[in-house]
C-alpha cells in the first residue's frame, strides 16, 4: 500500500519538482530514524548529527523549489501583469529567509 500511494505521488507531481520530491522522501526516511534512535536511547550529539544531516536536506530542498519558481513561474510572469507580485513574493521568502525564520 504504501509503495502504491508513493507511485501516486510521483505521478500527480510536477516533474519539475521530483529531485525535491526525492529529497523530501529521503528526509522523511532519516527522521524515521532519528526517532527510532530517540526511542533507543542513542547519544545525543549522534542524533544531533542526524538532525542537522536532515536540516541539510531540506534547506536543499527549498532552495530547488525557490531556484525552479525563478525558472518558471517568474520567467513566465516576465512581462505580464503578474511580474511585480512574483518579485515581491520572492522578496518575501528572502526576508523571511533571512531574518532566520526559515531555519
Amino acid at each position: 500500500m504504501a509503495n502504491k500511494k508513493a507511485e501516486e505521488v510521483t505521478k500527480v507531481a510536477h516533474p519539475k519538482h521530483e529531485n525535491v520530491l526525492n529529497l523530501i522522501r529521503t528526509a522523511e526516511g532519516d527522521l524515521k530514524g532519528i526517532e527510532k534512535m530517540i526511542l533507543d536511547d542513542r547519544y545525543c550529539l549522534d542524533i544531533s548529527k542526524q538532525l542537522l544531516a536532515v536540516i541539510s536536506i531540506l534547506r536543499k530542498a527549498n532552495l530547488d523549489i525557490l531556484k525552479k519558481h525563478m525558472e518558471t513561474c517568474v520567467k513566465d510572469a516576465a512581462g505580464t501583469n503578474d511580474f511585480d507580485t512574483k518579485i515581491k513574493e520572492l522578496e518575501s521568502i528572502m526576508d523571511y529567509i533571512t531574518k532566520g525564520k526559515g531555519e
